[in-house]
């Protein structure tokens, strides 16, 4: 109790300089390991293990809503003219295959929602095989456990960046982290840079206004990846700003770790471990399917269809002999159908959790 006490009468900044020193001394051997979101999971991991020992920190609104804002361009800049043409031509294709991997997906957090061992809106949030930054995001704004989903979708990050690396490494005799040496402090182009300054802070300000949930992330995001879709727009977000927005985003969920919600989640860890395991089969599987019924190269058709983060999948997928705009056009098609259809399925999934709970209290309910 005394260390708890002692940390807790810090000043904050001495807090913060100390919640930054461990975040750094946790991201740098992560970055260095090749493992991705390593600058997002190492001020998490810190930030969760300053709360535990007591720290008294919370992230103010305003870097927190830049920061959402921030990833928001993130993913707008991922939308090429390449990959919208490539969706163009072969959406029926891509259609099926995001469907069948977001099927799976939701299938399996309902059963986990029906075993009890997860909340049900928080299953299916955590096992959405989205970016799993933006899934921890929405799954906070419509009322998930969002550090229960961090556990889940980063687990996931971890074990699909192995798999593919792996596959990569055994299909080209070369890992697939194997990339060029970041530039973290790059020469800035004015135009382009201010252009994504003022798509971050007028989509951010529009977002937060219409009430829409994540609209600080999803309307800087939409407008973004329209505008840099067809070229009217410029995305410029040197590495330096996005460890900024990675660190306050990290340190957001990990401050609002408990112990009691910490020792849920290794709990959970077999059958979470199973779940992502089993998602990752399944696109596997589809895989299999691609490459025997349309003729896609192999490594091009399993990166496409990894349940992994645009970020990750990109990461590997740019350092291999593949189709990127393929691997990177099925990726966006699904993280787009989630955005849309994940509130659907949370609050159908919410809905059926609790009218079960009421027949189930209720001898007298019909149906029993």
């Amino acid at each position: 109790m005394a260390e708890k006490i002692q940390l807790a009468r810090l000043p904050r900044f001495t807090q913060w300089l100390a919640l930054l020193a461990a975040s750094v001394l946790i991201s740098v051997p992560l970055e260095f390991a090749g493992l991705p979101a390593a600058l997002f999971l190492g001020p998490m991991i810190a930030a969760i293990l300053f709360q535990l020992a007591g720290g008294a920190l919370s992230v103010p609104k305003l870097p927190y809503m830049a920061s959402q804002a921030t990833i928001g361009c993130l993913i707008a800049a991922a939308i090429t003219p390449a990959i919208i043409a490539t969706v163009a031509g072969r959406w029926p294709l891509f259609l099926g295959v995001v469907l069948a991997i977001i099927v799976a997906s939701n299938i399996l957090g309902l059963i986990v929602a029906r075993l009890k061992v997860l909340p049900g809106t928080t299953a299916i949030w955590g096992l959405s095989p989205g970016g799993a930054l933006i899934m921890v995001l929405m799954a906070e704004a419509y009322g998930a456990d969002y550090r229960l989903v961090a556990f889940m979708q980063y687990l996931r990050v971890v074990m699909v960046a192995l798999a593919a690396s792996v596959v990569a490494r055994l299909w080209v005799g070369a890992s697939g982290q194997d990339i060029a040496a970041v530039i973290w402090f790059p020469a800035i182009q004015p135009g382009p840079f201010v252009q994504t300054l003022a798509l971050g802070a007028i989509g951010g300000v529009v977002g937060k206004l219409s009430r829409l949930p994540a609209g600080v992330m999803l309307v800087p995001m939409i407008a973004g990846a329209a505008l840099h879709g067809y070229d009217l727009i410029e995305i410029q977000l040197p590495p330096w700003l996005l460890v900024c927005a990675y660190a306050f985003l990290g340190w957001k969920i990990g401050l609002n770790f408990t112990r009691p919600i910490l020792a849920h989640a290794l709990r959970t860890l077999p059958l979470t471990f199973a779940c992502n395991l089993a998602i990752i089969l399944f696109g596997a599987g589809l895989a299999w399917l691609l490459v025997e019924t349309v003729d896609i190269e192999p490594l091009t058709a399993y990166l496409a269809t990894s349940p992994g983060g645009l970020d990750s999948v990109a990461i590997i997928a740019a350092s291999s002999p593949v189709d990127l705009a393929f691997v990177m056009a099925i990726q966006a098609v699904r993280f787009g159908l989630i955005l849309v259809m994940g509130p659907s399925v949370s609050r159908f999934v919410a809905n059926r959790m609790a009218r079960s709970e009421v027949l189930a209290d209720d001898p007298q309910s019909p149906g029993r």
